[in-house]
């Protein structure tokens, strides 16, 4: 890769992120109000402190919703791809590459499903 090609990319980006913050902060509305800064849930005022302990259970069911998501996504791609490599004579190593991202992806599940992580108490 060209090394001017990625400075120029990269200061692109730069140059990009920085145009939108201005342009956010000069035509962005403005409210000083010391209520926009109290949380609330549907419009109804909290009561109480708003800094209360969440279940880290929520987190990691999020993420391994999250990791299985990413596999299926993976999957296809990797299945149209295989297709045009079996004529090519890489069609073995790409069934046992694939076999291992999924051996991986079931051990990940059954630790996850032994350790209780799918269960909601």
């Amino acid at each position: 890769m060209n090394f001017t090609l990625l400075i120029t990319v990269v200061l692109t980006a730069l140059t990009l992120v920085a145009g939108a913050f201005v342009v956010a902060k000069l035509i962005g509305p403005r409210s000083y109000n010391p209520v926009k800064g109290e949380p609330f849930e549907c419009g109804i005022p909290t009561r109480g402190s708003s800094w209360m302990p969440m279940n880290v259970g929520y987190y990691l069911f999020a993420i391994l919703f999250l990791m299985f998501d990413i596999e299926t996504v993976l999957l296809y791609p990797w299945a149209v791809a295989v297709k045009q490599y079996v004529a090519a004579g890489v069609g073995p190593y790409a069934l046992v590459s694939i076999g291992f991202f999924l051996l991986v992806l079931v051990f990940g599940l059954a630790y996850a499903w032994r350790k209780g992580a799918l269960e909601w108490k």
